[in-house]
Formats: structure tokens, sequence, C-alpha cells
């Protein structure tokens, strides 16, 4: 007899891999300034961030170029991300990797071997790996995303969420973790009780 294992839907950039740093490091180096110049987004939307990034066309093409440079691969982990998922996984929690990477065409294949090399290089655990934009529809008993359209679909769709605080998700309602040893004490507590 198996028993079902509490699965937490994870998602990568911005709550387990710094994606606003190693875009910033690739925009600042693509426009010859000094990647302080770039102001944390406080606004998913990254034409409205402050970079200068002018139409959404604009940010894919940079996006693209940034992925196709190893983006996926170098991005910097977020401090205690590893330890804090082996302390989940020892529990017993099932974790899906649930991203959407594939949004430039022509460097899917990049995007997907990329995000397994980082996963295996810093050393994350995880069951299951789903490349995909509708995250509510990857069953999971519960979500932990920065994403404020991410979230918003979750309370939709009625599934639990954890919000991964950053400063362009602020206005989105939900329980709330700031970092890694608070996100896995959230996703301890969600447990159901044993037997």
């Amino acid at each position: 007899m198996s028993t079902r294992r509490f699965v937490l839907g994870l998602d990568l950039d911005g709550v387990c891999a710094d994606y606003t740093g190693g875009f910033r490091a690739f925009v600042a180096g693509e426009r010859g300034v000094d990647p302080a110049t770039l102001p944390d987004p406080v606004d998913w939307d990254w034409t409205r961030c402050g970079w200068g990034i002018a139409t959404r066309a604009e940010y894919l093409d940079l996006h693209g170029r940034a992925v196709a440079a190893g983006l996926f691969r170098d991005l910097a982990p977020l401090p205690g991300v590893s330890e804090q998922l082996w302390r989940l996984s020892e529990a017993g929690v099932r974790i899906r990797v649930i991203t959407h990477r594939l949004v430039v065409s022509g460097g899917h294949g990049a995007a997907a071997a990329d995000t397994v090399t980082w996963l295996e290089r810093h050393r994350i655990p995880f069951w299951d790996l789903c490349l995909m934009a509708d995250k509510p529809e990857v069953g999971a008993d519960l979500y932990l995303d920065d994403s404020p359209a991410n979230l918003t679909a979750f309370a939709a769709a009625g599934r639990a969420a954890l919000v991964f605080d950053q400063p362009y998700n602020r206005a989105v309602p939900g329980p709330r973790v700031a970092d890694w040893p608070a996100a896995a004490d959230a996703v301890l507590a969600a447990l159901p009780p044993a037997g």
C-alpha cells in the first residue's frame, strides 16, 4: 500500500533563483552601464521596471539573448534554498518544479537543458519538472510562487499558495514568506498530520 506524498509546486525564478540579478547583469552588460543603476523592479511588467525597456518585444529580445548566453544555467541561487528544500524532501514533501521558461521560440532546448543543469549544480531536490505556463493545472497541494499572475490564478482556481515576497508582488494578498527558512517552515506547517 502506497501513501500519497504531499506535493509542493515550486517556481524557480524569483523563488529559488535570482532571475532579477542575472537579468540585471545581462542588461547592464548590453547597455554598458553599472548594474547598480538598474533598480529592483517594483512591477512585474519589465517595461515599467525603470531599466529603459520600452516594449514587451524589447524585453523578449533581451530575455532571449540572455537565455542563449546561459542565463538559466548561471543564475545565483537564493540564500538557503538547497538546504531548506532538502529539509522538506527529508520530511516527505514531493517537490514538483513548475516553471515557465519556454517563453522565446528557438531557445527551448537551451532553456530546458540549462534548467536541469542549474537544479543539479545547486543540489535542488525534485521529483518532477514541469515547463509550462498554466501552473494551476499541475497537481500540487501547495504552490510557492512570486508571480502576481500565477498567484492570482492559484486563488481563482482555489489552490493553496504561498507568496514568495518580492518588490513586484507586494500588492498580492495571501500568506507570504520572505526567505527560505520561513518558506520551509510554512510548507511544513501545511503538511497534514501524520497517520
